[in-house]
């Protein structure tokens, strides 16, 4: 018997939140006794002699901060199958796999029941308030996600990535129904195993139900930008088999041919009016409320590391909205997106004080310290936090990641009643350092914009980008990679080159660049593809595309990325910006 939808309640879910957040010191109090009272019995606290209390006093003098690296041996104990209460009281049965572009490699996190609970609520809550300015009706999404492959540990606990956990929950489908979002691609699509065949079925089954077609999402604006380049080179294969009822060959898994063959039926019309769509663009602007005429917006992390894409993004939006989606890892949620209308770039997320216990490192601590690992940070709660202040944050959970460094860094811009808001600012690892220079994700981000408008004239423009530190040589130097969509002339790309050297306005870097103490910045161009090679490359190690983020910084750990972009640089260029 099918699971009964529960009818969504958009005011009862903005009112609760409204309530949590009014009183957001004491809900965090419960949050963390509730935690601490379910896993009284995990070996990791009681180490540390916590002995079974609760209260926050006894929590914050016992328990000391940690990294994933602290709680590498326990989780590996857990891996091998090791199922007495270590981390949580409840044995731990299942593992997510972070995406691993940030360090080179994944990291294994728990996952349990209470952990898609708390996706719910955050899914439901940014919902509520999405909805209040953007209704939609009981239409479908066009959702372009990926379920990654399940496999089993050593000590038979299943594993596959955070996104895919929070797929294949039997919950899910239902929960999605609730909030109006069901995905119009069956199952069979989104667990395809092959991320181009079940890419080219997403686009085909958005087709099909243009018309119901609601919202256009996924999990990262990556993704959607993406799937509408490939649409590009694909559209008329998509109109033929619409028009003749017939999918294409270039799917061949057997479970996505039945699937589809239940949804594809001979469409001339449809196929005729999506070509003439196509065909009255100019350079696909404005291609997907064309394409869906019924979508009221486009919905993604869109913050971080996704900001390179908001350009292309919005050319293939057109007057659609851009919705940023909620704040979380594949540690846990964080917070919501409860100003849906505010554009990207100026998006925070208040922070919802019932999923988990939040504390805050200044960054003022750390920058003293003058490493990550500052000897003894002292955290301040949650409504303890200055507006304008940054933090490192740290998260305690329901899956036995306690007083957890999660390595992310934001600031506080303001509060929704008692609980902050966020705005996320970088990764606190994420760093171009050679000597005093300092420069983080968001200033790479910031350079490769400003040269990048010197290729508008040509009418190109950059596709993808990623840096290194070369040290291979003294003195060391900043190594930009880009992808250009075009052929660039020689006198633009040396321009491009002095521009990028130029915009890192950190005062460590000019002044070092200045007296040679490190050497002119170089911008490496490699040919077309070579990022899908590295895409390639994550989704053999069994990242989803869900969750596929470009590495920002190619370091030591990254040495497979680091010979993609190697064996493919066409050209090279050396700055003579401070000649």
């Amino acid at each position: 018997m099918l699971e009964r939808v529960k009818e969504f309640n958009m005011d009862k879910v903005i009112e609760e939140f409204e309530l949590m957040t009014k009183d957001a010191e004491r809900v965090q109090r419960e949050t963390l006794k509730r935690i601490l009272e379910v896993n009284a019995s995990a070996e990791y606290l009681q180490n540390f002699g916590l002995d079974g209390r609760t209260d926050l006093e006894s929590f914050k003098s016992c328990i000391p901060l940690a990294t994933h690296k602290d709680l590498e041996p326990f989780i590996n104990r857990i891996l091998d199958g090791d199922d007495s209460p270590i981390l949580t009281g409840k044995p731990i049965t299942t593992m997510s796999l972070s995406s691993g572009t940030t360090q080179g490699k994944p990291k294994y996190i728990p996952w349990n029941d209470e952990l898609f609970e708390t996706t719910m609520q955050i899914y439901r809550t940014s919902f509520a308030y999405r909805n209040r300015e953007f209704p939609i009706k009981n239409g479908k999404a066009l959702n372009f996600i990926y379920g990654s492959k399940q496999f089993k540990t050593k000590g038979g606990l299943i594993a596959t990535t955070a996104t895919s956990n929070v797929f294949r929950n039997p919950s899910y489908k239902h929960a999605m129904k609730a909030l109006k979002s069901q995905c119009c691609s069956p199952d069979e699509v989104i667990f395809g195993g092959d991320f181009f065949q079940s890419l080219y079925c997403h686009l085909l089954c958005g087709l099909i139900f243009r018309e119901e077609v609601q919202l256009v999402c996924s999990t990262f604006a990556h993704s959607i930008v993406h799937a509408f380049r490939s649409f590009e080179q694909v559209w008329e294969e998509l109109c033929n088999d619409i028009r003749e009822g017939v999918l294409s060959s270039r799917v061949t898994v057997p479970s996505i041919r039945t699937a589809m063959s239940k949804l594809l039926k001979p469409n001339p019309e449809l196929a005729n009016i999506i070509h003439k769509r196509c065909i009255g663009l100019s350079n696909w602007y404005g291609l997907i409320p064309e394409l869906f005429p019924n979508a009221k917006y486009i919905y993604g992390i869109m913050t971080g590391s996704m900001e390179p894409y908001l350009v292309k993004l919005r050319h293939y939006a057109g007057v659609l909205p851009l919705c940023t989606a909620d704040y979380g890892a594949s540690e846990g949620w964080i917070a919501a997106n409860v100003n849906p209308k505010i554009p990207p770039e100026l998006a925070t997320y208040a922070v919802l004080p019932q999923i988990g216990y939040f504390e805050f490192i200044p960054l003022t601590q750390l920058e003293n310290e003058n490493t990550f690992l500052c000897v003894n940070p002292q955290p301040v709660g949650l409504t303890e936090v200055k507006v304008g202040e940054e933090y490192e944050i740290v998260m305690t959970t329901p899956t036995g990641l306690y007083r957890y460094r999660l390595g992310d860094v934001v600031k506080v811009m303001g509060f929704h009643n008692s609980t902050p808001e966020l705005k996320f600012i970088r990764r606190s690892s994420l760093l171009l350092n050679i000597n005093i220079d300092k420069n983080t994700e968001k200033d790479l981000q910031l350079a490769v914009e400003a040269a990048a408008k010197l290729l508008v004239e040509e009418k190109l423009e950059v596709v993808e980008f990623t840096s290194h530190v070369d040290l291979s040589k003294e003195p060391g130097n900043y190594v930009i990679f880009w992808e250009i969509n075009g052929e660039a002339s020689e006198e633009v790309l040396h321009e491009c080159c002095n521009c990028l050297d130029k915009s890192f306005v950190d005062a460590g870097y000019t002044s070092s660049r200045k007296v040679n103490a490190i050497g002119a910045l170089e911008l490496r161009v490699v040919r077309k593809g070579t990022f899908q090679k590295i895409l390639d490359h994550y989704l053999g190690l069994g990242t989803a595309v869900s969750q596929y983020k470009t590495p920002r910084c190619v370091g030591p750990t990254h040495n497979i990325v680091l010979q993609i972009l190697s064996e493919n640089v066409v050209k090279s260029y050396h700055s003579t910006a401070f000649n």
